[in-house]
């Protein structure tokens, strides 16, 4: 299996979890995903008041200069540890 097919899979398969992950465990996953799929975030930064937006942004953001494989790799590897600890 290619590390893109794997890392297709673990996107999908995070969607089944029984329970929603912890915040900065979604928020590390939208970081990983947003940089392996898109690349440096070259976005404005979201406003004062959108804390959520900011979040989000800012996860992405820590992860630029991270190469698309790097990135897949590492959300390949959180997917599979929140599977083992939460379950499908």
């Amino acid at each position: 299996m290619s590390l893109q097919e794997k890392f297709d899979k673990a996107a999908e398969d995070v969607k089944k979890l029984k329970t929603t992950p912890s915040n900065d465990q979604l928020l590390e996953l939208y970081g990983l995903f947003k940089q392996a799929t898109v690349g440096d975030n070259t976005t404005a930064k979201p406003g004062l008041l959108d804390f959520k937006g900011k979040a989000k942004w800012e996860a992405w953001e820590g992860r630029k200069g991270t190469t698309k494989d790097s990135a897949m790799e590492q959300y390949v590897a959180l997917a599979e540890k929140l599977i083992a600890e939460i379950g499908l």
